[in-house]
């Protein structure tokens, strides 16, 4: 008869109960490749097959190091694959395993690609089970920039640089600041159940990671960010919880280009005015300016070691012991063939809608001095003739618009219509809204032979483009 056993990944498999066997070669890929296509055929030679392959396995495992890096490479069959969230009690009060029960595992995402990453965060969050199994994801990325669920993009990051450079923006699930990533820079996001997280536990275990193999103090500061040199921040930290699950996650910058960094992130003139979570800046340093050795794949080793070198519940070495009762390092491939589902996850971090629509309701009140070639010739004004343009904008989209324009340009021949103002509501407060602005300006002449804006109305407009490209 078939019974259930669970793979590396947290994922059940149907197979035949060699549970011994299962044992030794959970994490082997030639496990991995034989129950994707185990199909319900002679189980004597089942049996067989599988009694091969441990014995090949033991005699391995006698003389090599108790730690295995494996690399998971071959797809999953999205039949095979049925989510452990199945499985999970509903009840309030579980009754988790004992911590000798608990196990590790390193997960090594294949991808770099930040909407993929952030999906596969948010898919093993929905349907994996962690009460016997926690795991620890590392991740890199391209360049991007990547902002808290309660965050506003256009206050936290130079979006039309973004824009410019082709760097994505992104919005994950869990709350804090907004943060930069490239190739340079390593991500960590560490799974328990809920009633297991402890944000101060894995960051104590990244401290002692840097400690033991590069010989780097740390401190972890009021705001639970890990500093080095006493203010230099190296790692900013988040997380999510649920009703059965939490994850933290935190960064580290190892050797990222800080230039790049300092220009993505850099604070203009916005007149934004907001309740949405606003990002605290600190000095930032890479972990390679105190020791060159450290590059993201050597970090990643270590704090990957440290990590399975460590009970499930508190800070104590357990040496190479502990490590070779972990289940190790382990690739994943994030596809949905691996993980069904998943495009679905990506494709709606992709979007417009939850990338800037999700942001709180925000307003923008900007003034720019009009100049004197602009105004009226014959007149001569005691005050500064400044254009006011004051918007609200709700989940990304405009809602309301004033334009306050002054005596000086009505007088020089400007008037703004009002059918100029209601064309941008419910405009996106992009580039869209200028292109709306200008075509409403132009249509409003009389004469359909003007195809092109005077210099009052090209003024306007360029203020129009300051406020909503944030420059």
């Amino acid at each position: 008869m078939l019974s259930d056993c669970r793979d590396c990944l947290g994922i059940r498999y149907r197979t035949r109960p060699l549970h011994q066997t299962w044992k030794w070669l959970h994490q082997t890929i030639a496990l991995h490749e034989y129950l994707i296509s185990l199909s319900a055929g002679d189980t004597d030679a089942c049996c067989a097959k599988l009694s091969k392959m441990a014995q090949a396995f033991m005699k391995k495992m006698a003389t090599s190091s108790a730690c295995i890096m494996v690399g998971l490479t071959r797809r999953a069959s999205a039949r095979s694959l049925v989510t452990s969230s199945k499985a999970v009690s509903a009840k309030k009060d579980r009754e988790l395993p004992p911590e000798r029960e608990v196990t590790k595992s390193v997960f090594m995402s294949q991808s770099t690609d930040i909407y993929t990453n952030l999906a596969l965060e948010d898919w093993m969050y929905r349907n994996m089970d962690f009460s016997n199994h926690h795991v620890m994801m590392v991740w890199r990325n391209e360049p991007c920039v990547v902002i808290g669920r309660h965050q506003n993009p256009w206050l936290e990051a130079n979006v039309p640089l973004l824009n410019e450079k082709e760097i994505a923006l992104a919005r994950r699930n869990s709350g804090g600041g907004t943060v930069y990533h490239d190739r340079g820079n390593l991500n960590i996001t560490f799974f328990t159940p809920r009633e297991r997280y402890d944000r101060k536990y894995n960051l104590e275990l990244i401290k002692r990671a840097l400690f033991r193999e590069f010989g780097i103090p740390s401190n972890i500061n009021e705001r639970q960010d890990i500093v080095i040199r006493d203010k230099y921040k190296v790692s900013g930290t988040a997380a999510k919880l649920g009703r059965l699950t939490g994850y933290h996650h935190c960064t580290l910058l190892v050797n990222a280009n800080k230039a790049d960094l300092s220009k993505a992130l850099a604070k203009r003139e916005h007149g934004i005015q907001t309740k949405a979570t606003a990002s605290t800046p600190s000095p930032v340093a890479n972990l390679s300016e105190l020791d060159n050795r450290v590059t993201v794949d050597s970090l990643q080793t270590a704090v990957g070691y440290e990590y399975l070198r460590t009970p499930a519940m508190h800070l104590e070495d357990g040496g190479q012991n502990l490590i070779s009762k972990q289940r190790g390092f382990q690739f994943v491939n994030p596809t949905d063939d691996w993980f069904p589902g998943l495009d679905a996850l990506k494709s709606e971090l992709v979007g417009w809608d939850w990338n800037y629509g999700r942001t709180p309701e925000f307003t923008v009140s900007r003034s720019f001095p009009v100049p004197s070639e602009l105004l009226a010739p014959s007149k001569a004004y005691t005050a500064t003739q400044e254009l006011a343009i004051n918007m609200t904008v709700e989940k990304g989209l405009i809602s309301d618009v004033t334009l306050n324009i002054p005596k000086g340009l009505v007088e020089s021949g400007f008037h703004g219509e009002a059918s100029v103002i209601t064309t941008l509501k419910g405009r996106r407060f992009t580039s869209e809204a200028l292109n709306a602005l200008q075509d409403a300006m132009l249509t409003r002449h009389l004469t359909r032979d003007v195809t092109k804006l005077d210099d009052r109305e090209q003024f306007v407009a360029k203020c129009f483009d300051q406020v909503v490209n944030t420059n």
